[in-house]
C-alpha cells in the first residue's frame, strides 16, 4: 500500500530535503506540499532540483490542508509546530523537524526557547543508546517522532559510546563545530549573506547560549551519564560551505580505561549500523565525504598527554542532521525497511 504523505515547510531547506527523499520512497506518494509566503506557487519555483515534483504546487499551511495524509511532516520554524498537532490528532504519523517537541524537561525549553512547553515526542535518532537499548527500539509503532537539532545529533552520536561504556567521564565536554549556513535556514538573514560569511568563520551562540545544549545532555543522559554531572563548552562556528558539519569533541578519559578498551567502545556501539561508520584508527573525516549522505562519519584518536578521547563527526546538516533522520525514523516507525530511500553514496568533488 502507497502512503499517502504532506510536507509543511516545502519551500524551505529542509522540507526540500524531505521531499527529495521522499522522491525516491517507493512506499510513499508526496501528495501535499504547504508554506507561507509562497502558498499558491509551483513548488519547483522553490526547488528547482525537484523535478519529480514539478506538478505540485504550494498550498497554504493549514490544519485542513495537512489533515487526512498517512504521514505529516513538519518542516517549520521553532516554535511553529506545536499549534498544528492537536488539529493532526487523527493523523497515523507526524514527524517534527522542528525543535517544538524534542526536550523532555519543561526547565531547559523555558531556558533556552521560552513559552508553554509542548509535548515530548519519540526522538528520531535511531542509533542512541536509550535506557540500555538502542532508540530504534522506541522508534517502533510511534505516531509521534520529533527529528534531531543537527548539531546536537552530531554530538550525541560522536560522544554517547563513550558514555555507555564508561570510558569519558560526561563532567568536562567541550565541543567545536564548524558548520555550513543551510543549518540557519533558507529566510533572508544579512549575517547569512555570501558577502558576511565568505572569506571568513564567525563564532555565534558563545557561551553556553545555543538552542542545541540541552538536547546534547539529554541524550548523553539517556545513554547513562548522571544527568546533573554532564558539563558541555559547546561552540558553533559559520564556515563557508552551504552545508555540513565537522564536530570535534573532547572529554576525558574515565578511570584506568586502556585505549582498546576507548575504542571498543565505539566499535560495538556502530558495528552494524548502515549510516554511522567509525573509520579506522589514524583516518578522520570531511565534510565533502558525506554531502548527500544520510552518514555520520566519525574518526577518534586518544590524546595520552592530555587524557582526553577526541571523536571528529562529519555529517550532512540536511541529511543525517535532519531530513535524514526524520525518514529513518519514519521507515522504523512503520515497519518498513530502515534503510529505504537514504543514500550512502556522497557526491564528489
Amino acid at each position: 500500500m502507497t502512503l499517502s504523505v504532506a510536507v509543511s515547510g516545502a519551500s524551505g531547506y529542509a522540507g526540500g530535503e524531505i521531499l527529495r527523499l521522499l522522491a525516491a520512497h517507493p512506499d510513499v506518494e508526496v501528495r501535499t506540499v504547504t508554506a507561507h509566503s509562497s502558498a499558491g506557487q509551483p513548488l519547483v519555483a522553490h526547488q528547482p532540483h525537484l523535478r519529480s515534483l514539478a506538478h505540485l504546487e504550494l498550498r497554504a499551511t493549514t490544519p485542513e490542508v495537512l489533515a487526512g495524509h498517512d504521514v505529516v511532516f513538519l518542516a517549520l520554524p521553532h516554535g511553529q509546530s506545536a499549534q498544528y498537532t492537536a488539529a493532526l490528532a487523527d493523523t497515523p504519523l507526524v514527524i517534527d523537524a522542528g525543535a517544538d517537541h524534542r526536550l523532555t524537561s519543561p526547565d531547559d525549553w523555558a531556558a533556552f526557547y521560552g513559552g508553554e512547553h509542548p509535548e515530548p515526542w519519540a526522538y528520531g535518532v535511531p542509533e542512541l543508546t536509550v535506557d540500555g537499548v538502542k532508540q530504534r527500539e522506541h522508534l517502533r509503532g510511534a505516531t509521534r517522532i520529533a527529528a534531531p537539532g543537527c548539531n546536537a545529533s552530531t554530538v550525541a552520536l560522536s560522544l554517547a559510546p563513550g558514555v555507555d561504556a564508561g570510558v569519558i567521564d560526561a563532567g568536562d565536554i567541550v565541543s567545536v563545530l564548524a558548520v555550513g549556513p543551510s543549518g540557519a535556514g533558507k529566510a533572508a538573514k544579512t549575517n547569512l549573506l555570501a558577502s558576511e560569511i565568505l572569506g571568513t568563520a564567525n563564532p555565534y551562540a558563545v557561551g553556553g547560549t545555543h538552542r542545541h545544549i540541552p538536547e546534547i545532555r539529554q541524550a548523553l543522559a539517556a545513554a547513562g551519564a548522571p544527568a546533573d554531572g554532564i558539563r558541555i563548552s559547546f561552540t558553533p562556528v559559520l564556515v563557508p560551505m552551504a552545508r555540513g558539519i565537522l564536530a570535534t569533541s573532547t572529554a576525558p578519559i574515565a578511570g584506568d580505561a586502556t585505549d582498546a578498551e576507548i575504542r571498543a567502545a565505539w566499535e560495538a556501539a556502530y558495528a552494524d549500523e548502515p549510516f554511522v561508520e567509525l573509520l579506522p584508527a589514524g583516518t578522520f573525516p570531511r565534510t565533502a565525504d558525506v554531502l548527500g549522505a544520510n552518514i555520520a562519519s566519525l574518526g577518534l584518536a586518544i590524546d595520552r598527554a592530555a587524557n582526553r578521547v577526541i571523536v571528529v563527526a562529519a555529517v550532512d546538516n540536511l541529511v543525517k542532521g535532519t531530513a535524514g533522520a526524520a525518514v529513518q525514523s519514519m521507515n522504523i516507525a512503520l515497519g518498513l525497511a530502515e534503510t529505504t530511500a537514504l543514500p550512502v553514496n556522497g557526491v564528489a568533488p
